[in-house]
């Protein structure tokens, strides 16, 4: 059984963590998408470590008016948008700040779509590893996961080195499966349960998908 750490030195750890969690449970052609940027470092680890392909999966929050940092939900590439009712009703967000934000966020995940989407790998058919850094509200991985069955994926896999209760138990309804180690008590940001949790740069997501793209290559 593998010994879980009460935080995270990195997003590395977390993903060799997180791979380890996840041996034996998935099959040999099941395809990682991390959640660009944050979620890349994560996907890359559990790929590496399991030997499997490794690709995105574009999305992005969508944050409340006056609280960017809480989601109230989330929008895909494609510009599909996922609402939480209930985060709506308890920021009482008006319509039209909620509109814009909407369309803020749609033009970003079209912009990740452009920096990533030779990355972006077509998952129908195939089983689904969602691997992101941590599920706070889980509403940007909702939004992954729920674009992932509409592109066709035949299963689909949530994994997240850690996640509040709330997030995990919305997710394990919509999920296949859900893959979670850590799941604090008393849980407040997916920050506090790393050591080291500086933001990914683009440059930095597209070097390791790039190398495990070529490490695929080298094998074949």
């Amino acid at each position: 059984m593998t010994v879980l750490p009460e935080r995270y030195r990195d997003r590395a750890e977390a993903g060799r963590v997180l791979a380890e969690e996840l041996a034996g449970r998935v099959g040999a052609d099941a395809l990682v998408l991390g959640i660009p940027r944050g979620g890349v470092p994560v996907a890359y680890e559990v790929a590496r470590a399991l030997r499997l392909e490794l690709g995105v999966c574009i999305v992005r929050k969508v944050g409340a008016p006056g609280y960017p940092e809480v989601a109230v939900g989330a929008v895909t590439a494609d510009g599909d948008a996922f609402l939480f009712d209930d985060s709506l009703r308890a920021f009482a967000v008006d319509e039209r700040q909620l509109g814009a934000e909407v369309a803020r966020e749609r033009e970003r995940a079209r912009e990740l779509r452009a920096t990533f989407g030779v990355h972006a790998l077509d998952p129908q058919g195939r089983e689904v590893l969602l691997v992101d850094d941590g599920l706070a509200t889980g509403a940007t991985v909702l939004a992954a996961l729920r674009a992932l069955r509409a592109q066709g994926a035949r299963r689909v896999v949530v994994a997240v080195p850690v996640g509040s209760y709330e997030a995990c138990a919305r997710l394990a309804r919509e999920a296949d499966e859900l893959v979670c180690p850590l799941r604090p008590p008393a849980f407040r940001a997916v920050g506090e349960h790393y050591d080291a949790f500086g933001q990914t740069s683009t440059e930095a997501a597209l070097a390791l998908l790039d190398d495990a793209a070529n490490a695929r290559d080298a094998e074949r």
